[in-house]
């Protein structure tokens, strides 16, 4: 797709609703009845009647315009190839996670990259998102699975000195080689160069030490001093699982979260993938640390992802208090279906459930997560927002779509009951991108059936990578059994 923009001015008049960002509060809000122009890749005015001139003229009166969603952490390239299979398992003697013991068996193959790529990109743009951070080892023409699109993608180049594995479903061991996570380091700066340096402004380019148990002190303060020379953070996976959580307390006799701060990385320049295992967090009892009140007091932000671990039967405790005790908290998919919007019904659910209570996370909380407080932990204030200024990402949802009705308050009814069923359109960079509920960009029929075949590929040589030998259907069950037809 080409990122030519129009210079036509363009506005969209008398909508129904507009989610606008008030600077004055430094918060969203509703307006009602008002326009929003934009020129090029840029809102030019949101706000009632429009004096401007502009050569193209839409009709709001029954619509809601509101931000894009910035996708702050996400791993397209594969996740969609588990669709079906991972569901429903998790370890129950490895703190009920399927990290160490399934996904490592179910991954396809990285030829089907591209295709896992471009499916998630098709699915998130339906959902609403402009901008997605893409977490993954820095592979051969990456920018590329993202130039025809259109979606605004910031790549964090991923990088760790080894990988995990488990022998017998109940302990972990580790194969890392500091000198190979110095290597790859090297590489993960060189991919976020390639992509700052590239000619399109929707490409960009992050550093992201992987995991906190695959990566040393020195791997995770030189991505940081690396990440700094740049002006950008680091987002790095913590607190993200009872096994590392135990992992590092037994190599350091402390937190993942008190690791971080001890050798100076905990602070406003990192963000924490998961963050959810804290030091008191319910599923932990180690009353020795106080991981709350250092993360809030640190700036450090938080990447919460809630469906990947409400299928574990895992949740933040609480969305509600990281936001109030002052962490910043942007929302990722980081799994399938990238569904923006499955993410912040779910951080809304699972919190009040976690917490006990229906105020324990409100859904302002999550759509901001997903809109300005994402925007701002990737450093683009520009986007996130509908106001002058800002960069004109943003979806027109179809406010005539039963499930948004009745209307009293519709952020509410696109988050519990329509979903992306009623996102009509979507702009990046002042771009059209999808149209009528399809994406004009990609066409993925040959994608989907790539995946299919990753998938089938996956299943065949499951059993060699599986620790007990097990075939794919002792793996994985299927709800069902496959019965006989009968006459």
């Amino acid at each position: 797709m080409s990122n030519i923009k129009a210079d036509k001015t363009t506005v969209i008049r008398n909508c129904n609703w507009i989610v606008a960002w008030n600077e004055a509060t430094g918060s969203q809000e509703y307006l009602q009845g008002a326009d929003m122009a934009f020129c090029g890749d840029e809102i030019l005015y949101v706000g009632a009647q429009y004096a401007g001139s502009a050569e193209v003229e839409i009709d709001g009166r029954e619509v809601m315009l509101m931000p894009g969603f910035v996708n702050i952490h996400s791993h397209p390239g594969h996740e969609p190839g588990w669709k079906g299979m991972m569901e429903e398992l998790g370890s129950p003697k490895l703190g009920q996670s399927s990290l160490y013991e399934f996904m490592p068996v179910f991954d396809i193959g990285p030829e089907y990259a591209r295709p896992a790529c471009r499916v998630s990109q098709s699915e998130l743009l339906k959902s609403g998102v402009t901008t997605i951070c893409d977490l993954a080892p820095p592979r051969e023409d990456w920018i590329g699975d993202y130039e025809e699109s259109g979606i605004r993608a910031a790549l964090w180049g991923m990088f760790r000195a080894g990988p995990w594995k488990t022998k017998n479903g109940h302990s972990v061991e580790y194969d890392l080689v500091e000198s190979r996570g110095d290597r790859l380091l090297v590489d993960a700066v060189a991919a976020a160069d390639a992509a700052n340096a590239h000619a399109s402004p929707l490409i960009s380019g992050y550093i992201c030490p992987a995991q906190i148990d695959t990566c040393s002190e020195n791997h995770i303060m030189g991505a940081l001093e690396a990440a700094r020379e740049r002006g950008q953070p680091i987002q790095i996976h913590a607190a993200q699982s009872v096994v590392e959580f135990q992992e590092i307390t037994r190599r350091h006799g402390c937190t993942p979260v008190e690791w971080l701060d001890r050798m100076g990385a905990l602070g406003p320049d990192t963000v924490i993938g998961h963050g959810i295992f804290l030091n008191d967090h319910p599923w932990i009892h180690w009353p020795h640390a106080n991981d709350f009140e250092l993360l809030a007091d640190s700036g450090a932000q938080v990447a919460h992802c809630p469906v990947v671990f409400a299928r574990r039967g895992i949740a933040m405790n609480t969305l509600r208090r990281y936001v109030d005790g002052g962490v910043p908290v942007g929302i990722g998919t980081d799994t399938f279906p990238h569904n923006m919007l499955d993410e912040l019904r779910m951080a809304c659910y699972a919190g009040r459930i976690i917490g006990g209570s229906f105020t324990a996370a409100p859904t302002s909380y999550a759509f901001d997560a997903a809109t300005h407080v994402g925007a701002d932990i990737i450093r683009r204030p520009d986007l996130g927002r509908l106001a002058a200024g800002c960069k004109a990402d943003f979806s027109i949802v179809d406010m005539k779509n039963r499930y948004m009705q009745p209307d009293y308050d519709p952020i509410r009814s696109i988050v519990y009951s329509a979903n992306d069923r009623a996102i009509r359109d979507v702009y990046v960079n002042g771009v059209q991108v999808v149209a009528d509920g399809e994406v004009l960009t990609l066409d993925i029929s040959d994608d989907i059936e790539m995946l299919r075949r990753g998938q089938r590929d996956a299943m065949k040589t499951a059993s060699q990578r599986d620790w007990a030998g097990r075939e794919i259907e002792e793996l994985t069950p299927r709800v069902y059994q496959i019965g006989k037809a009968r006459v």
